[in-house]
This record gives C-alpha cells, structure tokens and sequence, in this order.
C-alpha cells in the first residue's frame, strides 16, 4: 500500500482499533485497509460460516490480533474489550440476511439488538473514545417513496432483520444521550448494498450470481425490477474510517445517524446489475422465481449530510465497482489469484482513485 496517507488514514494510524465481526466479507476488506494504513488491528467476531470465505481466502487472521467469539455472550465481550482497551470500535458484527431472519428471528434480534448493546457497554467501561455501529439502509420505516431517505426519516422495519437493525440504531441513541460525556462517542452508518470481491454468503445477488457461472446453472432472482443502492464494500470502508477519525476530532459533532449511500444514478434494477456483471464476465441465465416473502422494490438513501460534512465521495462509478468485481471473482476463480493480492491491488486502486478525485 502507498506510504503517503489521506488525511482521515493519519488520524487513524497508530491508533488500537476493535473490528467485530472482522471474519465477514465487509469486516475483511475493513481489516485489511486498517492495517495497511499502520493501525493496531483487533477482532472479535464468530468464525467464518461459508467455505470458501474472505478471512481464511485472504489470510486475514495473519494482519489481526483474532478472537473468536459470540457477541450474545455478555463475559465475553466484556474480558475481549478490557483485554483489548481500543481507542475505536468499529462494529460490524451481526446477522446480516433478511431471508435468514424470517427463518432465525429470535437469533437476528439476539445479536443485532441485544449484542450491539452488550458491545457499547463493553466499550463504555473500557474507555474507547469513537464508536461506529454499523446498520444498514433498511432501518428507515420503508413507504416505498420515490425520493431518498435521509437521517431525519422514521426508523422501521417489517422484517425481523430490518426491525432489529433499526432496533439497533435506538440502542446506540440511548447510549449516546445516557452515556454521552463518560462513554464514547457513536455514531452509526447506514448503508446500501454491499457488493465486491470475496463475498460467499447465502441469499446475495453477487454470491448467488459467482455460484450459477461456475456451476454452469441459470441465476434465479427473486425480484428483478427491485431497485437497490448498490455500492463496493470498499466506499462503506471509506466512510466508516471517515466517520471514525471525525469521532475522534469532534465528538460532538459527528454522533448520530449518518447515510452512506450512492447517488441517485448508481440505483438500478436487480436484473440490471445481472446484466452488466454478465458483460463483464460471464453471461448468466436468468430464471425468475417470485417469493412469498416481502421485499421492497424502491430503496435509496440521501448522503448528502456525509458528502458535505465528511467530505465521502467515493470515487468509483457503478460500472467501475461491477468492473472490479466481476475482475476479483474472475482471477479469483479463473485465474487462481491470491486473494489477498487481489484485496491489497484493489485497496490500493482505491486510495489512489480518492487522491485523484
């Protein structure tokens, strides 16, 4: 990785950052882009779920002071924290699909409600000064309006994921009015769909479409007109890092919500997206098979509060993040490329792409 750091990667060298769920896809790529930039890494998270998977494909355990444990268990992350004693919390961990928690609700709730609490506390009684509490765009009450969302919007939630991560948003609301002068400082990031290299999980466009090119299968969507804001997993990074360092140099202001979407020309259709990767790769069938479960079909954030206080513009278009994409499975699979050279190249184009913008 380049010497020459960006501003808001100063802020954070040196600096004990505390990574949950740092064995996922997102938390992977996060993990690799701190310890690039000189932070002291940590990570606490269960162990990875799919094979194969980012953390073991791209040896993140090797630049990551690792614990494996259940943020559900209250004496765990209370010893992992005090061992630790982080300045930053990044919190990442969680059950992260929809469809999974119509079939596991208590478990979504468990971990995404009464775990992020269970993690605030601990970071309150160990002194870390900046949390950022990750969630998502569907915490907002979804009416299924034409324009965007912004952070003064009503939290909801019909799902029992989208329900417990607006959930979630409360309980680090609380903590931050409660506990604001003693505990750290909060915010949390609400972002769109995550999308980019080293992603196996159940029940995602991008993995389920890597999956039918290599098994020579048709891809089957569930809802092709839905509109969703697609983003690279590597612009959510770009914010939370953002976040962080604006937490640590003004805690006041910078808690509370904060949207980290893309703009109104990256949300296309589901079967858009399809199209496009298949350009760029391999072509995909497609077969439709509706669900009985609810989805909504339009989605899309305002950002406009993190692009004119944070200064987040991330500076890769949609057809470059689908690019990039479709390049990291392809030499992935294809062309049997390390990936942990295809983390560390992609960082790297990245953090050159934020200079040049």
């Amino acid at each position: 990785m380049a010497v020459d750091l960006l501003p808001f990667e100063r802020r954070l060298a040196g600096e004990r950052i505390l990574v949950t769920g740092h064995t996922g896809f997102t938390g992977g790529w996060l993990t690799a882009w701190l310890a690039g930039i000189g932070a002291e890494v940590h990570g606490l998270a269960l162990a990875p779920e799919t094979s194969p998977n980012l953390f073991d494909a791209a040896r993140i355990g090797e630049i990551v002071r690792h614990r494996l444990l259940d943020i559900r268990s209250v004496p765990d992350v209370m010893h992992c924290m005090d061992e630790v004693r982080p300045s930053v919390l990044i919190h990442l961990a969680a059950q992260p699909l929809v469809r999974r928690s119509y079939r596991a609700p208590v478990e979504t709730f468990a971990t995404n409600v009464i775990g992020t609490a269970h993690v605030l506390e601990a970071a309150r009684a160990c002194g870390v000064r900046a949390a950022v509490a990750i969630t998502t765009d569907k915490v907002y009450r979804n009416r299924e309006w034409d324009r965007p969302y912004s952070e003064v919007d009503e939290l909801g939630g019909k799902d029992p994921y989208s329900a417990s991560k607006a959930c979630a948003e409360l309980v680090a609301a609380s903590y931050q009015a409660s506990f604001g002068a003693g505990g750290p400082a909060i915010a949390t990031a609400r972002g769109g769909n995550i999308i980019g290299g080293g992603d196996w999980s159940e029940d995602r466009l991008i993995p389920d479409f890597v999956r039918a090119i290599l098994a020579g299968k048709p891809i089957v969507l569930r809802n092709p007109g839905a509109t969703r804001p697609w983003q690279h997993v590597l612009s959510l990074c770009h914010g939370y890092l953002m976040l962080a360092a604006a937490l640590l140099d003004g805690p006041a202001e910078h808690v509370g919500g904060w949207n980290l979407g893309p703009t109104s020309e990256e949300i296309v259709p589901v079967a858009r997206v399809v199209e496009m990767l298949s350009r760029k790769w391999r072509a995909a069938e497609i077969r439709v098979e509706p669900s009985n479960l609810a989805e909504a079909q339009l989605l899309a954030l305002d950002s406009t509060k993190a692009r004119t206080t944070l200064g987040w513009h991330p500076p890769w278009s949609l057809d470059t993040v689908l690019a990039r994409t479709a390049e990291w499975y392809r030499d992935f699979h294809d062309g049997h490329t390390n990936a942990r050279v295809l983390l560390d190249r992609q960082i790297a184009e990245y953090r050159q792409a934020i200079g040049q913008a």
